[in-house]
């Protein structure tokens, strides 16, 4: 077990950061970080609100990136993360697109039907199944996943969603007027309308 710890660090350590993934304006001084599992119900919750009404009110000026925390309590949160790692590969718009697929299926996704899932999903959005469910076994993406996680736990990470509004924390259940007030002040902070 140490020996696989040690090696996916090293693994990690020699990786190219893949881009991350974020919606919303990329270049933005004003970032709100989220950690998610995408196997967890209050993550569902935030993916709406997000859609909702943080998207269409910020996305021109807010980046919102995306970081995996997948809860050892989900049993199929980790492969899903590696599973939008592999899409994210191939478009980012592919990868959210699972992401939302994910939360959206939450109550008929299951460790056991999880493969069928994804080639279901794969196959609906005209990409290889095979490769989709190969990725899971690919030791870069899975260090990716465990890349964001690690940073997670070192920053004190242990909820999901816990969204960061450049670094002011919001955890687990909050209001849409809560972190808006907080982004509405980071944007008055860098001068932006």
């Amino acid at each position: 077990m140490l020996r696989a710890a040690l090696s996916l660090a090293l693994l990690a350590m020699t990786l190219p950061a893949q881009t991350r993934l974020v919606e919303g304006r990329a270049d933005s001084a004003v970032r709100v970080i989220i950690y998610e599992s995408l196997q967890c119900g209050d993550c569902t919750t935030f993916r709406k609100r997000m859609d909702e009404r943080l998207l269409p009110k910020y996305a021109a000026r807010v980046a919102f990136e995306h970081r995996d925390f997948p809860l050892a309590k989900h049993a199929w949160s980790r492969p899903a993360a590696v599973a939008s790692r592999h899409f994210q590969t191939i478009s980012a718009e592919l990868a959210l697109a699972w992401r939302r697929h994910a939360l959206d299926h939450l109550r008929t996704i299951t460790i056991d039907n999880f493969e069928q899932q994804l080639r279901a999903f794969a196959t609906a959005h005209k990409t290889n199944p095979d490769a989709a469910v190969a990725a899971l076994q690919d030791q870069k993406l899975i260090a990716l996943v465990e890349r964001d996680s690690a940073e997670g736990v070192a920053r004190g990470i242990a909820r999901t969603p816990t969204a960061l509004v450049n670094g002011r924390p919001f955890i687990e259940s909050f209001t849409f007027e809560e972190i808006a007030a907080a982004i509405d002040e980071a944007l008055a902070s860098q001068g932006t309308p």
